[in-house]
């Protein structure tokens, strides 16, 4: 079969769970537990110091520790693995009150809301955990990419970061 071609199959409903391995455990699991029920995500049991599981919004997030053997092993956004975890925000506005919490509790935003290049409509913030795992919250109205004519737009040159392009 050929790239692009299709078979008959299912249409899922979702992402189940996403599992984060992290070496800075405890400080994640602090941060873990202010974010996620802001986002209406709470934690469900089993929960211990080295293993956090939340569920909310079709979503569930863990947080699990790192084995020992990797514990040198920074993590890299532009290396092999994860890049960045987007969670779907109902709003704009919902853009605008997390990125006011996340002042309120001192983390490290990396992009204030701001319009993106990536969808029509797409507005999103973005913002580091301890482990300096990068987090979005996006809106994206409508259909989205979905939509009658709508592309996505993979922005090579749009910055991570509130920053300048290289150049200006």
């Amino acid at each position: 079969m050929a790239a692009g071609e299709s078979r008959d199959g299912i249409e899922i409903n979702g992402v189940a769970h996403v599992i984060l391995r992290v070496k800075r455990i405890s400080e994640c699991i602090a941060f873990y537990d202010l974010v996620m029920p802001f986002l209406g995500l709470k934690a469900v049991p089993p929960r211990s110091d080295f293993f956090v599981y939340y569920v909310g919004g079709r979503t569930a997030v863990a947080i699990r520790e790192a084995d020992a053997e990797h514990a040198h092993v920074a993590h890299l956004e532009t290396g092999p693995g994860l890049d960045h975890l987007c969670f779907r925000a109902r709003s704009r506005e919902d853009v605008d009150r997390v990125y006011e919490f996340l002042k309120e509790i001192g983390a490290d935003v990396v992009r204030a809301p701001e319009e993106g290049p990536w969808a029509p409509g797409y507005y999103s913030l973005s913002f580091r955990d301890p482990e300096g795992i990068r987090l979005e919250l996006n809106h994206v109205p409508g259909s989205g990419l979905l939509a009658e004519g709508a592309s996505f737009n993979p922005a090579p040159d749009h910055p991570i970061e509130n920053r300048p392009r290289a150049g200006e």
